[in-house]
Parts: structure tokens; sequence; C-alpha cells
């Protein structure tokens, strides 16, 4: 499975609603400074695209192995003989991070419910739409992460820096 066009996707997506916000954000400071009024909206759309943003970039970030990881703890058990102890600790950090994911995904799904009977404000948008991304990352995350925990993958040591 080749995920390259999905990941130009998700980079694409991040990159219309960093846009977005950028450009919302400076009409807004140019007429509140400039003439003395504002736009409203502009402080919403920036806040629910910015969430969009940040769960976007989160799910776009596991595949390639770019979140934090603490694998300077690992690293001990990369020596000769000591490969059941990495197989088991790899194993052991895939099921907690599904289970880290069911437990935000539950979450999460609780406020889509709660948000779906109030809208926002100004631009009366349903509030369900700011856990939504949430609830979308730790699905997509949690299931990744469960193909890694079934198929034994191992953890990828290839960051840039040895030790973080």
């Amino acid at each position: 499975m080749n995920s390259r066009p999905m990941q130009k996707f998700l980079d694409s997506l991040m990159a219309v609603c960093l846009a977005v916000m950028a450009v919302s954000v400076f009409i807004n400071v140019v007429l509140r400074y400039g003439f003395g009024s504002g736009l409203a909206a502009s402080e919403e759309l920036s806040r629910l695209l910015f969430v969009w943003m940040v769960f976007i970039g989160a799910t776009a970030a596991y595949p390639k192995g770019e979140h934090m990881a603490f694998t300077s703890l690992l690293h001990p058990l990369l020596k000769r003989g000591r490969e059941t102890a990495l197989k088991l600790a790899t194993r052991l950090i895939h099921a907690l991070v599904v289970l880290s994911c069911a437990l935000v995904g539950w979450g999460a799904w609780q406020q889509v419910v709660v948000g779906m009977d109030s809208v926002s404000v100004v631009l009366g948008y349903r509030q369900a739409l700011l856990p939504l991304p949430a609830l979308l990352c730790t699905l997509t995350i949690g299931l990744m992460a469960l193909v890694q925990l079934i198929q034994g993958r191992a953890i990828d040591f290839g960051h840039a820096v040895d030790v973080e």
C-alpha cells in the first residue's frame, strides 16, 4: 500500500487550514487597527481550523515515526541476546498506543455527542466539529498501531537524534 498520496493530501489539507487561518487573522487585524472594526468570525474560524490542523498533523506524523519517542529507553535492548525483550517491549508500546487511542477516542466520542446539540456563537456550526478531529485521529492512529501490534513490527530507531 502506497501512503504517499495520502501523505500529500494530509499535508495539503494542513496547508489550506494554515492559509485560511493566516488570511482570516490578518484581515481581522487590519480591520481592527486600521478601521476600528473586525470580523467576529475570525477567532472562531481560526480556533476550529487550528484544532483540525493539529489532529491532521498528528495523524500524518504517526506512520512516518515523527511522534515523540523515548528511544533511549529501548537502546539497551538493542544489544545481542536481548531480542526477545525488545520484541516484548515493542509489542507493549504498540498495545499502549492502542489503549491510549481507545481512551482518548472514547472521550472524544462523548464530546462529539454532547456537541451535536449546541452551535457556535458566531458561525453557527455544530460544536461537535471541535472534538471530531480528535476522534478521527485516534481511530486512525489506533488502527495503524493495532496493525503494527498484530504484525509485530519493530520500533523505528532511525531518528536523526540518537537520544531523545
